[in-house]
């Protein structure tokens, strides 16, 4: 049952950005255009790569706030290391990214496990921390774009079969999260640690660690993107990808991965990133200011929730119903 209703909700997400998306092309039909279509996949990359551990952490009934601190200050010190030694491969860059990433990733998942700290404070802590720590690397300055090495920015903007990078680490992280989320133990692991930790442990799952290899998870996907990030756009400061976190847990709850834990997929988590994704370039199209996104963004939350409570509200009458009938 449960499999059913995640099924529906991407059908009637997908078929919703279908239907928006050509509604948008009654007003501007090179919307639709594959190469701006492209663009505007290009455009959400980042938040699908960022979506995609939020969701294994809200998965396992935590979540993470400081997502977005964790990519500013990854970005800020790749770009700082690369002003110095602008010689350094790409491929040790990113490596150093992944891996800044995933301690502090680390960090949060500590916390949460061994001092059992609400996730919600853990994270809402290290948030300001890792902005903090930005300004003590950086002293308030900005990396523009003529300190950066030309590969450095380059990278994620070369184009492979009509592609640019950018969307291809996109591409290659949703395949590589959904082989694990489906066909690995770590990936049954968060599904049965969100849907009862107590069975789980019962069933031999170190509930404490498996939350903290989702939080691993979702700082590794934050230090990539924070590479790709301020390579891209070739600028790097302390208040970059501010309140960036909330479109993240937006295009997860959106995409159906429920806040109680055990309930979503990939496929909804991208589907959720692409809705905002629409939104987001379409507001300049229909002559809608940008700062509305955040409002559209918090509304959907709501809404999704909202639909989320019902979703269950109606499953416990089915299964007292089913327990009435066995009586």
């Amino acid at each position: 049952m449960i499999q059913n209703a995640v099924k529906s909700r991407e059908a009637i997400l997908a078929l919703a950005i279908l239907a928006m998306t050509g509604l948008i092309a009654t007003r501007f039909p090179g919307f639709i255009r594959p190469a701006n279509l492209a663009n505007v996949f290009n455009d959400t990359a980042p938040l699908i790569i960022l979506a995609l551990g939020q969701m294994v952490v809200i998965l396992t009934r935590c979540i993470d706030l400081s997502v977005a601190a964790n990519l500013a200050l990854t970005g800020m010190i790749v770009a700082t290391i690369n002003t110095v030694a602008p010689d350094i491969p790409i491929g040790l860059i990113i490596a150093i990214a992944i891996s800044l990433g995933a301690l502090l990733g680390a960090f949060n998942g500590i916390l949460v496990w061994k001092l059992d700290i609400p996730p919600i404070v853990v994270t809402l802590g290290t948030m300001t921390i890792y902005r903090g720590i930005i300004f003590l690397v950086s002293e308030g300055q900005w990396i523009n774009a003529h300190e950066m090495s030309e590969p450095f920015k380059h990278f994620p903007r070369a184009t492979i079969a009509g592609l640019p990078v950018l969307s291809w680490i996109a591409i290659l992280c949703i395949t590589l999260f959904a082989v694990i989320v489906a066909r690995t133990p770590l990936g049954r692991a968060f599904f049965a640690v969100g849907g009862n930790p107590n069975a789980a442990v019962y069933t031999g799952i170190d509930v404490g660690f498996t939350r903290f290899m989702a939080y691993v998870f979702a700082g590794a996907l934050s230090g990539l993107t924070g590479y790709l990030w301020v390579a891209r756009y070739a600028v790097a400061y302390v208040d970059i990808a501010g309140g960036f976190e909330l479109e993240v847990v937006a295009a997860c709850v959106i995409g159906g991965v429920s806040i109680a834990g055990g309930i979503g997929s990939v496929a909804g988590a991208v589907l959720g990133a692409l809705f905002l994704g629409v939104v987001k370039n379409a507001l300049p199209v229909i002559n809608i200011s940008p700062f509305w996104q955040l409002a559209i963004s918090g509304s959907a939350i709501i809404i999704a929730i909202a639909f989320n409570a019902r979703a269950q509200r109606q499953k416990g009458r089915v299964i007292l119903k089913t327990a009435e009938h066995a009586t």
